[in-house]
């Protein structure tokens, strides 16, 4: 290093801390019906916690050289959870099951879902919970007769809003 790069403007006051690790993670099920309080499961990848902005584009009369863009409405995105692995009885199969059978035919029961990301100590580093979510899609694996658990290939969640905590 170059002698006019020591000194204290060039030292850093504290290290860096580190990188979270991605598969340290948590998926929970909130007031799940017929579940008896929180589920937990496991989920190889996570994904689809997302909020964004809609806009509509206004032209301004006689103005052309730019278009206004107006906030319309907030619109969640999709939880998407991959590669589960849980109870063929379990109450989340269930509720999967009825809501994408029965459709509209009943009413439809949402449930509130936190993800808690980890840090290298196991404390929760982030937090989202997407509330208001029920099952839009699933697809399930291959069954084997010496398997007790329904191996879940995708789920994927509509939800109201998806709030992030620290």
């Amino acid at each position: 290093m170059p002698s006019w790069m020591t000194g204290p403007s060039f030292e850093a006051e504290t290290p860096p801390a580190p990188m979270p690790v991605a598969f340290a993670f948590k998926v929970e099920f909130l007031n799940l019906p017929n579940a008896g309080g929180s589920l937990q499961c496991s989920f190889r990848e996570v994904s689809g916690m997302e909020q964004s902005l809609e806009t509509e584009d206004v032209a301004d009369g006689g103005e052309n050289t730019f278009v206004h863009q107006l906030p319309v409405r907030l619109k969640p995105g999709r939880l998407v959870l991959k590669r589960g692995l849980v109870d063929r009885n379990s109450a989340l199969v269930t509720w999967c099951k009825e809501v994408l059978q029965w459709g509209l035919d009943q009413r439809i029961q949402v449930a509130d879902v936190k993800v808690q990301l980890f840090d290298e100590k196991n404390d929760p580093l982030m937090v989202w919970t997407c509330n208001g979510a029920y099952p839009v899609r699933w697809t399930l694996d291959s069954f084997e007769s010496t398997k007790n658990e329904a191996a879940i290939e995708e789920i994927e969640l509509a939800y109201r809003n998806c709030v992030s905590t620290t």
